[in-house]
């Protein structure tokens, strides 16, 4: 199995670093994909550096500008399928995500799901160090998107996600419209829509340490309101 994790970056310089030299640090083999969004801190460089070290397996695409967590992934979804790997994950570069759990994902992968989600809410609530004003929009944000769509997963919003090859040869990306965090629940519907398999798998969330946070009320609403036109689009598999 040829698996790659894309990690999109803005003003990452504090944990980009330490963050590659976990995912190289595993019992299996991962490559890495950095999708910086002209970050101004640096973070590009400090990835440049590192990629003298690691040639074949941590890779750099750069962009101009803040252009939405959704393009990012969408981009590199595309730059792996062109690249043929089997398995692609999804993370974020603070560690909220922990990396051993890149294992876990990707051998619910190779187990025969499509779509496996890293999930803070299938055995009850497990989230470290948000403010419960955050715990709790988030936590019914994703029991509002159960409710609206009938989809039947716990953490519709998570980002911590690893896709099959499958799952992203049979969804249109091109069809994807959300640029925020909607992006997350849009491919995880379009996926569920398609009548592939997902699969929750139980992680612990742990709030970035370093860095600040890229949630905003406009990429929050854009998730909630986007949900309800999911529901009236039809979903089709792609070309």
């Amino acid at each position: 199995m040829r698996r790659l994790v894309i990690i999109p970056t803005y003003n990452e310089k504090e944990n980009i670093s330490a963050m590659i030299d976990k995912v190289f640090s595993l019992g299996e083999r991962f490559d890495l994909l950095i999708i910086d969004d002209g970050s101004p801190d640096g973070t590009a460089d400090i990835v440049r550096r590192r990629q003298g070290e690691y040639p074949d397996r941590l890779f750099m695409i750069e962009r101009s500008g803040k252009l939405g967590l959704g393009t990012a992934y969408l981009t590199g979804f595309r730059w792996a399928l062109e690249r043929d790997y089997d398995s692609v994950s999804e993370m974020d570069c603070d560690f909220s995500h922990n990396p051993d759990d890149l294992v876990r994902l990707c051998a619910a992968i190779e187990e025969g799901n499509d779509v496996v989600v890293g999930s803070r809410y299938v055995k009850g609530v497990n989230v470290v160090n948000w403010p419960m004003s955050r715990l709790l929009m988030s936590y019914f944000a994703s029991k509002y998107v159960r409710i609206v769509t009938g989809m039947p997963l716990r953490d519709a919003t998570a980002g911590f996600v690893t896709y099959s090859r499958h799952a992203l040869q049979t969804i249109d990306l091109d069809a994807v419209k959300m640029k925020g965090y909607g992006f997350q629940i849009e491919m995880k519907y379009s996926a569920w829509r398609l009548g592939l398999k997902l699969k929750e798998v139980s992680i612990i969330f742990t709030e970035r340490t370093q860095g600040a946070s890229k949630m905003s009320g406009g990429i929050f609403g854009e998730a909630l309101f986007g949900v309800m036109k999911l529901r009236f689009r039809k979903i089709r598999k792609s070309n």
